[in-house]
């Protein structure tokens, strides 16, 4: 009987011709129009790249109107007010530092910012205290009355608060409360507390109940297994809705103008800044006034990019769970 004799292309000793010859047929490309052909990669591919292109464009259209007045304001803060009138988008040609001191020292912009601190600090840890323990109630006990409670939380985010300043003024004045740190401290927590308890209550909502029925039979009272059981696992939305308050209260211009406007020396850096304008168009120290508006800036960028991982952490920690 005789054997067949070997494919030449599967001799012995010619390892790549024998692994190309094995290989032949199956690494070839598909028909076109096939699953996993040229055909329908290219078009797959030219699809992705298209909305690549639109996303990134739109990126950086969004980063150039975010960034872009930033910007020109920190760069006009080092020009003199002359060549900010001549050519507003020309570089300093010399950094005027005098623009920031008169900023700090003259226009007591360091002072309202410190007022600011004083007062946003207190409403700021007042609000997450308050806010948080009445969206863990909201959303953890049932009881009568428990959603109309809470809908008068959330249709307190839709009440304008340009209507109740009237009424306002006259509270704060009944309570002795006007011009000073504790009575606007005690306005913006009761400003932020619908938000607050809106986004709470529904992070409460997805943290586990087995945690919290563990504690209890370890004989953990209420108040305990709130402070130091449920409250460190809710701290990505803590920081989360506690930098929006933050936002929120130090940006805030009109309450103050009704409640705290009777001493200068104790505004809030919303009105020292509007103070600064004003005196500006009879100065015409334009450099000065950008240098406050960079200082006014800078504490909130700061914030913002100490916590941004926390931040972005809360906002999705409800859909991964």
């Amino acid at each position: 009987m005789t054997t067949a004799e070997p494919s030449p292309s599967l001799r012995p000793g010619d390892p790549e011709k024998t692994a190309a010859a094995l290989t032949k047929g199956t690494t070839g490309p598909a028909a076109p129009g096939t699953p996993g052909g040229n055909g329908g990669r290219a078009g797959g591919d030219g699809g992705g790249r298209t909305l690549n292109v639109f996303s990134h464009a739109f990126l950086v259209l969004w980063a150039v109107m975010a960034l872009g007045p930033l910007l020109w304001a920190v760069m006009n803060s080092f020009k003199s007010s002359g060549a900010i009138l001549e050519d507003p988008w020309s570089l300093p040609t010399r950094l005027h530092w005098e623009n920031w001191s008169f900023a700090w020292n003259e226009a007591n912009i360091g002072q309202y910012t410190i007022n600011s601190a004083i007062v946003v600090g207190g409403s700021v840890i007042g609000t997450m205290l308050l806010g948080s323990m009445v969206a863990y109630v909201l959303a953890r006990y049932d009881f009568p009355g428990n959603r109309v409670v809470y809908f008068l939380f959330v249709g307190g985010m839709a009440f304008p608060i340009i209507v109740a300043l009237v009424p306002l003024f006259f509270v704060m004045e009944n309570f002795a409360l006007l011009d000073t740190y504790h009575g606007l401290i005690l306005v913006y927590i009761a400003y932020s507390l619908p938000f607050t308890v809106f986004f709470m209550s529904a992070f409460f909502r997805t943290l586990p109940t087995s945690i919290t029925e563990a504690a209890e039979i370890d004989g953990a009272s209420q108040s305990r297994i709130f402070f130091q059981v449920m409250l460190p696992m809710a701290k990505p939305g803590l920081i989360s809705v506690g930098i929006f308050n933050f936002l929120g209260q130090w940006n805030q211009y009109l309450i103050p103008q009704v409640v705290h406007v009777g001493d200068a020396d104790r505004y809030v850096l919303t009105q020292g800044l509007a103070n600064l304008a004003a005196q500006t168009g009879y100065r015409g120290n334009w450099g000065g006034l950008f240098a406050g508006l960079t200082l006014a800036v800078l504490p909130i960028l700061v914030v913002y990019v100490v916590f941004q991982r926390q931040v972005q952490a809360g906002l999705t920690a409800g859909a991964l769970k």
